[in-house]
């Protein structure tokens, strides 16, 4: 009966936790708005005959400021442009954010990116040329709004100074469906989240170029026999640490090893084997190894433009030289297929 108690109290504390986690608590300070009923300062009174003497230290800057107070300022950290196009440097102004790069070419690549982006997430046009887009309404959906939220952007190609760059513009605001003016805030969010859009499908696309073309200068990886540092038996692989381990899930399952555990940044492999079949064996080309079913060990040791491959049997032993001679065969058959 106390557990059961119990368990009511601490679904009320739930409750009560979400209820006051919903998104207008996110974005607002709590409590505390006394600041709003300060009165209007008055000129200072100065006694005749004194001297004034004032510290520019806390001058409060003059000027005209438009913004929201109270419950209407945003406490949210500020959306930041992913820096991941190298070379680009970021610049907002206004709100807006534009990307410049140094050469013509790399400002193609990113419009390039954008009209991806945009046409993979049916993203509709109202108009579009080789230099300017204007999107119809794009949906932002968030956990700190109460409402679905739409803007409408201008992406452009700009140049100025000798600098070629890509600007986006938030033109158009709706909260809920309703139309409403654009405030700053909203700019600097949103027009932020969109260039990230781009920033991040450039990124992808040039990880995986680079792991393509990683791919095809190593589809053939010299393997032989070797010693490693200490002078002990080894297969070396002629290829570096970082784009062996990367096929290495490809590799091993088609040699009969059934992965269990991996690390890394340890270089260890632990799988359980079970000779191929007939079948394997013929179609790589080389007689059956006699490895007995059971779970292995693989060191990898990172030469720099070598890997040395060391196996141990489940009590941590070395397996035998002749073993590992055996195995350069297949591991070199296998390579080259995957």
């Amino acid at each position: 009966m106390k557990f059961t108690r119990q368990l009511v109290i601490s679904s009320l504390a739930v409750l009560v936790l979400s209820a006051c986690s919903s998104p207008t608590h996110r974005r607002q300070a709590k409590d505390d708005f006394t600041y709003l009923e300060t009165k209007s300062f008055s000129e200072w009174q100065l006694p005749e005959g004194a001297a004034p003497e004032f510290y520019p230290n806390f001058d409060i800057p003059q000027g005209n400021y438009h913004g929201g107070i109270g419950k209407k300022v945003d406490i949210r950290p500020p959306q930041q442009v992913l820096e991941l196009i190298p070379g680009a440097r970021a610049e907002r102004q206004k709100g807006e954010v534009s990307l410049w790069m140094i050469r013509k070419d790399e400002v193609d690549k990113v419009w390039e990116t954008a009209v991806k982006v945009i046409a993979e997430r049916n993203i509709k046009t109202i108009s579009q040329t080789d230099s300017r887009i204007e999107t119809d309404w794009v949906s932002w959906v968030s956990e700190d709004e109460d409402v679905e939220l739409g803007a409408r952007y201008e992406v452009s190609r700009v140049e100025a100074n000798n600098r070629y760059g890509f600007k986006v513009s938030l033109i158009d605001w709706r909260e809920g469906g309703k139309q409403m003016p654009v405030s700053t805030t909203n700019k600097e969010r949103y027009n932020a989240l969109m260039t990230n859009l781009v920033t991040t499908r450039y990124d992808l696309d040039v990880r995986e170029e680079a792991a393509r073309k990683a791919q095809e200068l190593v589809k053939q990886i010299p393997i032989s026999m070797g010693a490693d540092r200490s002078g002990l038996p080894v297969i070396i692989a002629r290829s570096p640490y970082d784009v062996l381990w990367s096929r290495l899930p490809n590799i091993l399952p088609h040699m009969g090893f059934t992965i269990e555990e991996r690390s890394q940044s340890q270089g260890t492999v632990k799988a359980k084997y079970a000779s191929p079949d007939d079948d394997f064996w013929q179609e790589v080309g080389v007689k059956p190894i006699e490895l007995k079913s059971g779970t292995y060990t693989f060191l990898f040791g990172d030469l720099g433009n070598r890997t040395s491959i060391n196996v141990t049997d489940s009590s941590g032993k070395p397996v035998e030289e002749q073993l590992l001679k055996d195995m350069v065969p297949v591991i070199a058959a296998v390579v080259d297929k995957k």
